[in-house]
């Protein structure tokens, strides 16, 4: 496939604010991981909380989206430069010919939460202050950001679980191959509410401590929230960056909640990914894993990685530094994938302490200092929602 150039991006995670913080986080391996201190839960486990998100206030024409998921993407969009990055493109192309690709699982529903124990006694009825359209419901975080950015061209949300930020790579590519636009705000935003902690917890995937993916003792998985934005663009004298050379998709559908034991949809996903960019396995200096901490995700991914790349592949897990993001899973291992091109390092696996024999992986607890040309990130979700990327340095 002909390539797309990332040529702006931001990240904001329990791990930091902006793309240097969580650079250094992923290089030495620091979690933001912390006990769960969600006033509107009570449970027994750690959470990737992003610090200062209650403090901002949308203003304007953007007040009717107050609520923590626009909060948060409003936080992520004033670090590094990118809303300037945005509006230039809006400049250049026209605001009718930049798209606004966005994935989430949460959206706002922590509003809705907080509406249900204000429903009046008598009546049942929520609270006149609560509105659905511009909160809870899924287009809202496409609707803020373009309204943010005064962008009128194509604007959706992809929600498809975990995969959902991955996703919007894969769209843009086809909204931009087809002419509909010439460029994509993508990106995803999931926030913690009361529904996925209670919800994963109900499912008995939820860990007392810090998740540990990959290591022989791990337990399940802790909770994340995140932003993180990317701006795509075609190469050209003036867009120039890290590029987006393949992607891959699938829907296995083996189970609800369950991945495919033996990881044949994610396999199918990451062979696509490899097909497109004309890459092989051995051409990848290593794979970002999904590598949520439970012992059967990453027993599927990681067989279908052998599957797919050989014995023994260079792999890393990174949510036991930011938690599981959820819907914003995509967009945090793009943005740590592109930090690590730009570093020259291969990451640690964070809380890594013994590596599971029985995964067949080259996984280390801490960083490896080398150059780095191509990475490939996979995000997977609920019901065999498989989607991978491969990004490569600048050329």
């Amino acid at each position: 496939m002909d390539p797309l150039v990332i040529t702006a991006h931001t990240l904001t995670s329990a791990a930091g604010t902006g793309i240097a913080a969580n650079a250094e986080a992923l290089r030495n391996g620091t979690s933001g991981l912390r006990a769960c201190d969600l006033e509107s839960v009570n449970l027994d486990t750690y959470v990737g909380r992003v610090p200062g998100v209650e403090a901002i206030a949308l203003e304007g024409a953007l007040a009717p989206f107050q609520c923590r998921n626009n909060q948060l993407a409003e936080l992520g969009l004033r670090q590094d430069g990118f809303a300037e990055a945005v509006a230039a493109a809006a400049d250049r192309y026209g605001a009718d010919r930049v798209a606004v690709l966005l994935g989430t699982s949460t959206s706002g529903i922590a509003a809705t939460e907080a509406a249900y124990h204000r429903r009046d006694p008598q009546t049942g009825a929520l609270p006149p202050d609560y509105d659905y359209q511009h909160t809870q419901n899924m287009f809202s975080l496409a609707d803020f950001v373009a309204t943010r950015f005064g962008l009128s061209g194509p604007a959706m949300v992809v929600s498809t679980a975990c995969s959902s930020s991955a996703k919007v790579f894969a769209d843009a590519r086809r909204y931009i191959a087809a002419g509909l636009c010439d460029a994509a705000v993508v990106g995803g935003v999931d926030s913690l509410c009361g529904m996925t902690l209670y919800g994963f917890n109900a499912l008995q995937l939820v860990a007392a401590q810090p998740c540990t993916p990959l290591d022989r003792d791990r337990a399940g998985i802790s909770i994340g929230e995140a932003a993180g934005f990317f701006l795509l663009e075609r190469p050209s004298a003036d867009a120039r960056g890290p590029l987006l050379t393949g992607y891959g998709e699938s829907s296995d559908a083996h189970h609800m909640s369950a991945p495919h034991p033996e990881g044949l949809g994610a396999a199918a996903a990451l062979q696509q990914t490899l097909e497109r960019a004309g890459r092989r396995g051995g051409e990848i200096d290593y794979v970002l894993m999904h590598a949520t901490a439970t012992p059967a995700n990453d027993g599927s991914e990681a067989r279908a990685l052998v599957r797919s790349l050989g014995p023994t592949p260079r792999a890393v897990g990174s949510k036991g530094l930011t938690g599981h993001t959820l819907g914003a899973a995509g967009a945090v291992g793009v943005a740590q994938a592109l930090a690590s091109l730009a570093g020259g390092f291969v990451p640690p696996t964070a809380g890594l302490h013994t590596l599971d024999p029985e995964l067949d992986l080259d996984a280390r607890a801490e960083a490896e200092p080398r150059p780095v040309q191509r990475v490939l990130v996979n995000a997977f979700g609920f019901g065999g929602n498989n989607c991978s990327l491969l990004l490569e340095a600048p050329q």
